[in-house]
């Protein structure tokens, strides 16, 4: 049942290709819990992996970068075990939250050169 509400928001997020949405809380440096339209859910950073040396420093950069109610475009790029993962770029930023991390040096490019 799980499995067939995801596809349902990742093909209705598809359709839509940027939709925002707002932070409702930085669960940990590649998480964010999101709502928009009276929908809540988790968005996997895509691109970005972080060491487990370098979580407590990278979840504390996204909580700067993100206070709470801060409105964000999605880019959905899939799904990972069940969990939504997109591009996600704050409003008014030019760069998305991954490539911010990766600039910061606290995450690696999970998806290669160009990602």
């Amino acid at each position: 049942m799980i499995r067939f509400v995801l596809i349902g928001l990742l093909l209705l997020l598809w359709a839509v290709p940027v939709q925002a949405a707002e932070v409702l809380q930085v669960r940990s440096s590649t998480l964010l819990q999101v709502g928009d339209h009276n929908r809540t859910y988790t968005v996997a950073l895509a691109c970005s992996a972080v060491e487990a040396s370098q979580e407590a420093e990278a979840t504390a950069w996204l909580r700067q970068e993100l206070p709470r109610r801060r409105k964000v475009n999605l880019r959905p790029v899939g799904s990972s075990e069940g969990q939504l993962m997109a591009r996600v770029t704050p409003i008014g930023a030019e760069r998305d939250l991954s490539s911010g991390l990766i600039a910061a040096g606290l995450a690696s490019n999970s998806c290669g050169v160009d990602g």
